[in-house]
């Protein structure tokens, strides 16, 4: 079993060498807890969703719950402290000392040069989700619907998740009063 020391350190690696946010710390989060035999890999994609549905931001979110799948509460706040701590004092001392550079030609071109590696960061696993969690043609079709839905038409993600709770949850009723009557 992870201590609460071990949990917070990994989580703070995590947050002090993740640039772009939530989805740039998904395949951190997993390495390391999958490495460490923390959690079966199958359990990721449910964290990742539940992360999403929660308000908040994705990587604290993620680690609430990857933290509290691992220790309970306890190992929730040891990882949400270990996410945050080292973002926050980053934030912090670029704050204090390099406020007046942030219209410097040289860090603009910096970041610039870090995007294309976050869309990556964020594209990988977003990739291997995909090839686990969609088994049959229709999720690949409801995928890729959903991607060119929200991508291209600019529709709300919360209003493709309703309805297809809804078509699922019709599925599934349609599919037990069949079985039911037979």
């Amino acid at each position: 079993m992870a201590s609460l020391w071990q949990i917070f350190l990994v989580f703070a690696k995590i947050g002090s060498f993740t640039i772009g946010g939530g989805y740039a710390m998904i395949p951190l989060i997993s390495d390391e807890i999958i490495k460490r035999k923390w959690l079966p890999e199958e359990d990721l994609p449910d964290i990742i969703a539940l992360a999403q549905s929660a308000p908040g931001v994705l990587a604290v979110n993620m680690a609430i719950f990857t933290g509290y799948k691992i220790r309970g509460v306890k190992g929730s706040i040891a990882a949400t402290l270990g996410s945050v701590l080292p973002s926050f004092l980053i934030i912090l001392l670029i704050a204090m000392l390099f406020a007046g550079y942030k219209d410097n030609p040289v860090v603009i071109k910096i970041f610039k040069g870090i995007r294309p590696v976050v869309v990556s960061l964020i594209l990988v696993p977003m990739i291997k989700m995909a090839r686990k969690g969609n088994k049959t043609w229709w999720a690949w079709a409801i995928s890729a619907l959903t991607l060119i839905m929200v991508v291209f038409l600019n529709f709300s993600p919360i209003y493709i998740l309703l309805v297809v709770i809804v078509m699922a949850t019709l599925y599934h009723l349609y599919k037990e009063r069949r079985t039911g009557d037979g």
